[in-house]
């Protein structure tokens, strides 16, 4: 699974950018995938696992 460092999340906009662990161009992340994940948001900086 790859691991990344959340550069921003809005939670009012319900979305944000991950930067990969690995390089390459930031992930986008939706509220859909946060919540499915059974959390309520992210925090700036926060290191998380995801997947594609």
């Amino acid at each position: 699974m790859p691991t990344g460092t959340v550069k921003w999340f809005n939670s009012t906009k319900g979305y944000g950018f991950i930067a990969p662990d690995s390089g390459g161009k930031d992930v986008f992340v939706h509220i859909s995938a946060v919540e499915r994940a059974g959390l309520k948001g992210l925090n700036d900086n926060q290191k998380i696992g995801f997947e594609l």
